[in-house]
């Protein structure tokens, strides 16, 4: 028998959530969206019909729910939604910071509580989730959450402690180096080359590169060595002060 869902929380990470369901063809038995944003919740409604749009409370009351909110809203929300939650479902948070502890503290109906850090390429099912599950989550909905999770990508077991590692070099990893790849689109175009020609190039370099520095054998300084000249080199030092303070001041943010 299909389950029924629910998203407290329509953004970004809902949309991409549902596409990758779509993608696998996975339905639902009904999928119940709360989202207090009328634009956001019509723009999901348009790619998404066949979801319903209705209060927090009803999307709390689905057999699998989705806490996707921001971390500072979280509490007051499963206060306000805790007596929607049945006995016998399976809440998985979506946010860094709020502990399982802090979620169990409100929700007392369920023991089945999971926290999961999504990534932007489920979008096209390849995503790298690092999930952690309450002690009291039944075996039989945990390999079941995990076999749905699965759809999304890779998916991973992970003390709770490290979610919030992952957070910073995995969830928002890309965004370091998106910005970057599109420099140098444009520049590859004002230096002669057309567009497909450019994406091509840096997909395909980038990706053996990748293979280069973690699967072939050598080190990280003798990979970096293999290429003699180095464009930005002087300004190398002053790129990883801006990883190292923005980063490390982002994940003591973000951490509970």
């Amino acid at each position: 028998m299909k389950k029924s869902v629910g998203f407290i929380g329509g953004g970004r990470i809902t949309a991409i959530l549902l596409h990758a369901f779509k993608n696998k063809k996975e339905y639902f038995s009904k999928v119940v969206v709360a989202e207090t944003n009328s634009e956001v919740a019509g723009k999901l409604k348009s790619v998404f019909p066949e979801i319903l749009i209705e209060d927090a409370s009803s999307a709390a009351g689905q057999d699998i729910v989705f806490i996707a909110l921001h971390p500072p809203v979280i509490m007051d929300t499963l206060e306000l939604v805790r007596n929607s939650v049945k006995s016998n479902a399976i809440i998985i948070s979506l946010a860094p910071k709020i502990s399982l502890g802090k979620m169990a503290s409100k929700i007392i109906n369920s023991g089945n509580l999971a926290r999961l850090i999504p990534n932007a390429t489920s979008y096209i099912n390849k995503g790298y989730n690092p999930i952690c599950f309450a002690g009291g989550f039944h075996s039989g909905a945990k390999d079941e959450i995990l076999h749905l999770m699965a759809l999304l990508g890779s998916i991973f077991e992970v003390p709770e402690e490290k979610l919030e590692s992952y957070a910073v070099l995995s969830a928002m990893l890309p965004t370091y180096f998106w910005f970057q790849w599109k420099a140098l689109e444009e520049i590859g175009q004002k230096t002669g080359m057309t567009e497909k020609e450019v994406q091509v190039s840096i997909y395909e370099t980038i990706s053996a590169s990748l293979d280069l520095m973690y699967k072939s054998g050598l080190t990280s300084e003798e990979a970096m060595d293999l290429i003699p000249v180095k464009p930005i080199r002087e300004h190398e030092e002053q790129i990883i002060e801006i990883y190292n303070s923005k980063l490390i001041g982002l994940f003591e943010k973000i951490k509970p």
